[in-house]
C-alpha cells in the first residue's frame, strides 16, 4: 500500500511537470529589432487626439510599458506572428513595477503606417474598446522585420 501511495504521488508529481500551459514559454535570446520612433509618435498621438475627441484625458506615456511592448514586438517578429501570448505575464509585470490595477493591450501588422493601424483598431471592437478605455497611461512600440513589415504593438494600463 505504501509503494503504492509513493507511484500515485510520483505520477502526480510528473504529471504536474508535464502539463502544458496555455501561453507558450518566453524565447530568452531574441534578436532587438529597431524601432520606428516616427512612426509611434504618429499612432500615439492619433490614439491621443481620438480619445480627446470623445471627451477622455489623453494617455500619458509610460517608459515600463514602452519596454515590454518592444519586447512583445521583437517576440512576434522572431515568430513571424502577432499574438498575445505571455500577455498575463507581462501585465503582471508591469502590474507590479508600477501598481497599476488593470492592463491592456492592442497588437497588429501588416498597416505600413500609424493612420492606418490605428483605422484597423478603430474598425476591431475588442481593439476599438481598449483604446478608448479608462486608461491613464500607453505606450506604442513599431518595430520593422526584416521584410520590411511593420509589428505594433500599444499597452495600456490604469
Amino acid at each position: 500500500m505504501k509503494m503504492r501511495m509513493h507511484y500515485v504521488a510520483l505520477v502526480l508529481f510528473v504529471c504536474t511537470l508535464a502539463s502544458c500551459s496555455k501561453e507558450p514559454l518566453e524565447i530568452t535570446s531574441i534578436p532587438e529589432a529597431e524601432n520606428a520612433k516616427e512612426v509611434e509618435q504618429e499612432l500615439l498621438g492619433i490614439v491621443n487626439d481620438h480619445r480627446i475627441s470623445l471627451g477622455q484625458s489623453a494617455l500619458q506615456f509610460s517608459e515600463v510599458a514602452y519596454e515590454y511592448a518592444n519586447q512583445h514586438n521583437d517576440y512576434m517578429i522572431s515568430i513571424g506572428s502577432i499574438n498575445h501570448d505571455n500577455f498575463s505575464s507581462r501585465a503582471s509585470k508591469i502590474s507590479s513595477q508600477v501598481s497599476a490595477e488593470f492592463v491592456a493591450e492592442n497588437v497588429a501588422k501588416d498597416y505600413t503606417n500609424a493612420a492606418d493601424a490605428f483605422q484597423g483598431w478603430l474598425n476591431s471592437s475588442s481593439h476599438k474598446k481598449t483604446m478608448e478605455g479608462d486608461f491613464s497611461h500607453t505606450a506604442v512600440s513599431v518595430k520593422m522585420n526584416t521584410s520590411g513589415d511593420f509589428y505594433f504593438t500599444q499597452i495600456f494600463f490604469r
